[in-house]
């Protein structure tokens, strides 16, 4: 009895001699948690090579994870239950207990993205270094328990809604049928790949009513008359870089490597192969995000609203736009100009497995664009510098439609798009973010910024 009470009054000296930090719940709601964490995420997708409809899926998840898990901290927030399609209500924390929101946020975030990638090993290695920064913040040790737990009712809980996206099922289903119709999609050099995501329309949305709901007009009747509309598109794309104006042409170039994009750029040399990764279209504006969030200054939810809001709209952009792809299933202009106009040219950026229309580039962008404006406000001057670490100078924008503007044009100066694929994309994406954003809410004050 007397050992029982001794190792009793020991612990007891023990616990209340736990060093607490009285600041712990302002330093964890540091944003850069966010934005470090939102770019493992994106290396860790660029280093798995994700097509960019899955990439889009791979941040929407682990960002509405994270969204749900610390917004008990902020009362203007709601939940998003009941509000995206098909998730239900989350587990609440326990009531009148001290928890740390944003450590049980960056938990959800990991631990969903972590989920969804190849390389477990990657994410699991900069969550613990995570943990430890906020294990170093000196919260008591209940806390920090108790608020990972949660991060894990909420990350399971998004996992469990995934999963009845129709994802899985869609890896199953049968790839794209290549046809001998001059006008359809065929594989182009120098891979040959078959088309990515045929079947991405069978997606769950998380917003839009369905895949079709924002169709976009269909694109030009196919002809190989040197007078049709479709020609003369096609020749405004082989000719786009021929300006006499050599500071043109140097300026269109720049903006086409700008937002290139491609996951998987493939170079041959003889024998020899190999390939370059870059960040998808959906990482190049989940990084502006990063960008404006840290721009205006933004807290913790603030941030989390800009990539939630970003997610979201990319995500849907990519169903709608997808659905039109697979629909008119139109013929790259890379293979029409080598096969009736000169069989030598090549376009400035290569040609993405999969069909023309609408622009991918042009859906995404605009929508990512609607949603930050959302959030931010117009006339938002920022320096986009998302592609340095892959070697090229930042740009400079006024504003994200303005952006999302020269991110479409980017697919005519790459040669890989003709221009109504562009236009009526621009249209289609700034639909889908209008119904994103007048759709649902974050914040439970109608206008409440």
């Amino acid at each position: 009895m007397r050992k029982l009470l001794f190792l009793f009054f020991a612990l007891s000296i023990f616990a209340s001699c736990e060093e607490v930090n009285p600041n712990y719940q302002e330093e964890a709601a540091n944003p850069e948690f966010l934005h470090r964490s939102m770019q493992q995420l994106s290396d860790v997708i660029v280093h798995d090579i994700f097509s960019p409809p899955v990439a889009s899926r791979n941040y929407a998840y682990p960002t509405i994870a994270a969204y749900e898990a610390a917004l008990h901290d902020h009362p203007a927030y709601q939940t998003l239950a009941g509000q995206l399609h098909g998730l239900e209500p989350f587990p609440q924390p326990e009531e009148g207990a001290e928890y740390c929101f944003p450590l049980a946020s960056v938990h959800a975030f990991l631990t969903v993205g972590t989920a969804l990638i190849f390389s477990e090993d990657k994410m699991k290695a900069f969550q613990e270094e995570i943990h430890q920064e906020f294990r170093d913040l000196k919260m008591p040790g209940a806390v920090y328990e108790r608020s990972l737990a949660y991060g894990d009712k909420v990350a399971q809980h998004v996992l469990a809604w995934a999963d009845k996206d129709m994802y899985k099922q869609t890896r199953t289903f049968p790839k794209y049928s290549i046809t001998e119709d001059p006008a359809k999609w065929q594989p182009t050099p120098p891979d040959y790949m078959d088309g990515i995501e045929p079947h991405w329309n069978k997606i769950r949305p998380l917003v839009i009513d369905s895949a079709n709901q924002f169709t976009p007009p269909p694109p030009t009747p196919f002809s190989t008359d040197p007078e049709s509309k479709f020609m003369k598109e096609t020749m405004e794309v082989y000719e786009v870089l021929r300006v006499e104006d050599k500071s043109e042409a140097e300026d269109r170039q720049a903006i086409a490597s700008f937002w290139d994009c491609n996951p998987y750029v493939s170079h041959h040399t003889g024998h020899v192969m190999y390939a370059t990764k870059k960040i998808t279209p959906g990482g190049h504006w989940i990084g502006i995000a990063k960008i404006a969030s840290e721009e205006a200054d933004a807290d913790f939810m603030k941030t989390l609203e800009a990539y939630t809001w970003t997610s979201i709209a990319l995500f849907d952009g990519f169903i709608s736009c997808w659905d039109e792809k697979y629909r008119s299933n139109l013929v790259r202009p890379e293979t029409v100009i080598n096969k009736y106009i000169d069989e030598d040219w090549l376009p400035a950026l290569q040609t993405p497995p999969f069909p023309e229309h609408t622009s991918g580039h042009s859906v995404i962008s605009r929508a990512a664009a609607v949603a930050l404006t959302h959030v931010f406000g117009d006339d938002f001057h920022f320096v986009d510098t998302t592609e340095e670490p892959y070697g090229l100078p930042a740009r400079e924008f006024n504003s994200f439609l303005e952006a999302s503007d020269e991110a479409a044009v980017s697919r005519l100066y790459g040669g890989i798009h003709y221009r109504p694929a562009i236009d009526y994309g621009v249209e289609q994406g700034e639909k889908v973010g209008e119904f994103v954003v007048d759709n649902i809410q974050l914040k439970r004050q109608m206008g409440l910024k």
